[in-house]
């Protein structure tokens, strides 16, 4: 640790924390009585306050606000700690930087940041030349503004316009605004509401874009004509079902709308025509119960992602474009039970797809004309691969991203016909890295029930495995996500320190397969928390960290996860870090007017209609389940806007725990008061949450450590 560091590690634990008044409320569910002291934090008005908090009532508004006061006064005296993170952390940003140009007809379009700058500068030029015109000012246009995401920026397909979507206030409904290039003043037809996609008509006249209904649920495609007035936009097509979704996007080809309809468990698509509005959108194949697929259109044939029969873990089929249903699928690419397929595109020549085994991805390149196929694959034990296609369709040019916890990013094209990797950029680390004086690696942790997590693992080179570390442990395990062993400059400060940083790969997510995620769901859930657990022990017994050394981390389903670990094991953890956490479960998933309970029901279970799925969550909820007993160091950081986890669920979390804890803590609660589940916006306010969460996991250690040795 640095000596400048060694007197800023510990929390004031003068400070009186909030005591919110307990007003139960009950009721009586499959013959259980439900009561809840806490229940009226959640504002009857919600719908309302997501999108201006100023509405939220006063005596809640000043709950959230006494929590960030003592928060603050708790962490007071690791401030100097904080903005020395905050600066190790910025030091590491290339301040002037820019996008790798993507190329598009005769023109190449990029974002590129000037210094000092929290947003960017979206631009083109001539294909090959140097005569720059900025599209887009994102730093002006949020000058004076707490939050600003920009959710897609579009050009026309004749290049003479531009659409940009944006959210300004973080709780995801983006308006869409739009301007001819060559005047850049913005019309006057803004459309609102929206997730924020865009999809041009093939003529430029109009763009599709998708429909929030008032749950923040996307729930229709709407077209609107340029110039014209959004209350006259033309409704293409609508999900009555409140459990399923809609996405937008475009084709590959550039010829088609892709609309796709999405449950938990199935999927339907539908194809709009972008060259002949008057067409209504096709139906690839209606839904089937645990049917999932994915389509792009080629020419005359469609290809297809799907899990179709057996193959759980995805195959590749086609089927002609004019008779797409699933009895004309023809497989081209086989099933691998436990080698995932996560990725497919098409160029007009190849047809290229990711598969993961293990975590660990491998790219598939094949060529139509001669069904050569070819794979790519790296030399570390865990790394990252993201296929960036652009623009282009008639290409043999495959830009691709690859990077591991110690590798910084490199873009790459990949000539798909020659087999030539060109590098076209390397993230740059300004203030210095080198890869080789780390050390990632894949262990697996066994389970009580015989099977092995994946722990992927980063720490120095001078860090002997076997005498112990402090260590972060991170999950998630929910809704079949992978997390991926990303490069994360930020984790650095905390390697740099003599910590060990770990992701356990526990099921829920997709990382061995679709066998994987159903062992994490439903009656399965429990499993996602006794892997977290398991790969805990486990690294304490092979000498990667220590009893008391161990900080746990995850976010939004992974805060439940960190919700339930908590309360099962609370001396295994030295600390817990919970973001925008899903704690309420119980309670949420009785709620159906709640934005994403419906949907959620397949994830978790309807406890309303079904009473074993009212048993199972009633047992995990870390909201239900917190105990009389010793609780380590908690930090929770939500954002007020938040449409995903509502802002109440951390809030009634932290206070009852307060309210039944028998030792330890502190317990503290960070609420942004401008935003949502995303956190911050802009390049460099982020850096402030992150600065908090690893002083307060360095906090932590140094606290174990010194209640160890007086014990």
């Amino acid at each position: 640790m640095k000596n400048s560091e060694k007197k800023t590690e510990y929390f004031d634990i003068g400070a009186s924390p909030p005591k919110p008044e307990k007003k139960p409320t009950c009721r009586q569910i499959h013959g259980k009585t439900l009561v809840d002291d806490y229940g009226w934090l959640a504002a009857a008005n919600w719908r309302e306050a997501l999108q201006d908090p100023n509405l939220l009532p006063k005596n809640i508004k000043d709950l959230i606000e006494s929590e960030n006061d003592y928060c603050e006064q708790v962490v007071k005296p690791l401030a100097l700690l904080r903005k020395t993170l905050i600066t190790e952390m910025r030091a590491r940003i290339k301040e002037t930087d820019g996008d790798v140009p993507d190329f598009d007809d005769n023109y190449e379009y990029y974002e590129k940041f000037q210094e000092g700058a929290e947003y960017p500068l979206y631009c083109r030029r001539p294909r090959g030349g140097w005569e720059e015109t900025i599209l887009l000012d994102i730093e002006t246009r949020a000058q004076n503004k707490d939050f600003f995401d920009v959710g897609e920026i579009s050009h026309s397909p004749d290049h003479t316009q531009l659409a940009w979507s944006v959210d300004e206030n973080g709780c995801e409904m983006f308006k869409i605004y739009s301007k001819k290039i060559s005047d850049d003043h913005d019309r006057a037809d803004v459309v609102s509401n929206t997730d924020g996609a865009i999809v041009w008509n093939t003529s430029a006249q109009a763009f599709y874009y998708v429909v929030m209904d008032e749950n923040h649920r996307p729930s229709q495609v709407w077209r609107h004509t340029i110039g014209s007035n959004p209350t006259t936009d033309k409704l293409i097509l609508e999900e009555l079902d409140n459990a399923w979704s809609i996405s937008l996007s475009q084709s590959r080809c550039r010829n088609y709308g892709v609309v796709s309809l999405h449950g938990h468990e199935s999927t339907e698509c539908w194809l709009i025509d972008l060259n002949n509005e008057i067409l209504p959108p096709q139906l690839v194949t209606k839904r089937q119960y645990g049917l999932r697929y994915e389509v792009e259109p080629h020419g005359d044939l469609l290809y297809i992602l799907n899990n179709h029969g057996s193959a759980d873990d995805f195959q590749i089929s086609i089927a002609p474009l004019n008779k797409p249903e699933i009895s004309c699928w023809q497989e081209i690419v086989s099933h691998e039970p436990g080698s995932m397929i996560t990725s497919m595109t098409v160029f007009n020549d190849f047809l290229v797809w990711i598969k993961h085994n293990d975590t660990v991805p491998t790219l598939y390149v094949r060529e139509f004309s001669s069904q050569a196929q070819h794979i790519l694959t790296f030399d570390e034990a865990a790394y990252v691969l993201e296929l960036s296609p652009g623009f282009e369709f008639k290409t043999n040019i495959l830009r691709f991203t690859y990077s591991s916890l110690k590798t910084p990013e490199e873009i790459y094209d990949y000539n798909m016909a020659t087999r030539e990797r060109v590098l076209l950029k390397k993230q740059e680390i300004p203030s210095g890295h080198e890869p080789n004086d780390y050390v990632t690696l894949r262990l697996f942790a066994p389970t009580p029930d015989g099977e092995l997590i994946p722990v992927t693992l980063l720490h120095h080179k001078k860090f002997t495995p076997g005498v112990g570390a402090p260590l972060l442990l991170y999950g998630y395990g929910a809704y079949g996500y992978s997390v991926e062993a990303a490069f994360d400059e930020n984790i650095l400060s905390l390697i740099d320190r003599g910590f060990v940083y770990a992701i356990a790969h526990v099921r829920g997510g997709c990382e061995k397969g679709w066998r994987w995620y159903t062992q994490g769901k439903l009656t399965h859930k429990k499993n996602s928390f006794s892997d977290f657990i398991s790969v805990a022990k486990f690294l304490i017994d092979t000498g990667y960290t220590y009893l008391g050394g161990i900080i746990a981390q995850g976010a939004s389903a992974g805060g439940m996860l960190m919700g339930a670990i908590v309360n099962q094991e609370p001396a295994l953890f030295a600390g817990v870090i919970a973001g925008v956490p899903f704690v309420d479960v119980l309670n949420t998933m009785l709620r159906d007017d709640l934005p994403l309970t419906p949907p959620e029901w397949l994830e978790w279970g309807n406890p309303i209609k079904d009473a074993t799925a009212f048993r199972e969550i009633s047992a995990y909820s870390p909201y239900d389940n917190i105990k009389q007993q010793f609780y380590p160091p908690i930090l929770c950081i939500t954002g007020i806007s938040d449409s995903r986890v509502t802002y109440w669920e951390p809030l009634k979390w932290i206070s009852k725990i307060r309210a039944l804890m028998q030792g330890a803590g502190p317990i503290l609660l960070w609420t942004h008061l401008d935003s949502g589940h995303a956190g911050a916006s802009g390049r460099f306010k982020s850096l402030s949450d992150v600065a908090l969460e690893f002083a307060f996991a360095i906090a932590c250690i140094h606290t174990s450590t010194k209640a160890c040795k007086h014990s």
